[in-house]
């Protein structure tokens, strides 16, 4: 199953337009992602990502309302995984 999961920016690179890029933590699980798609956002926010690029921001609420899904069908274990 393909899903979009939210995380947090922990830093953004110097690239910008196309190429910017940026840290996101998943709940503990640190990753690269394209934030080309989401000009605006920030360190800080929250950033829902599908398949390596960040497509929306999120709030902190609905970020943690997500994981506490994720947690209970184990789908975490997947991006563990990935990170391999």
């Amino acid at each position: 199953m393909c899903l979009g999961i939210p995380g947090r920016i922990l830093e953004i690179g110097q690239a910008e337009g196309v190429a910017r890029s940026g840290r996101v933590d998943f709940n503990g699980i640190v990753k690269d992602v394209s934030l080309a798609f989401v000009p605006d956002a920030g360190v800080g926010d929250y950033v829902v990502v599908h398949v390596g690029f960040a497509i929306a921001r999120v709030d902190e609420a609905e970020a943690s309302r997500v994981f506490r899904y994720i947690d209970e069908i184990g789908e975490l274990k997947e991006l563990e995984d990935e990170g391999r």
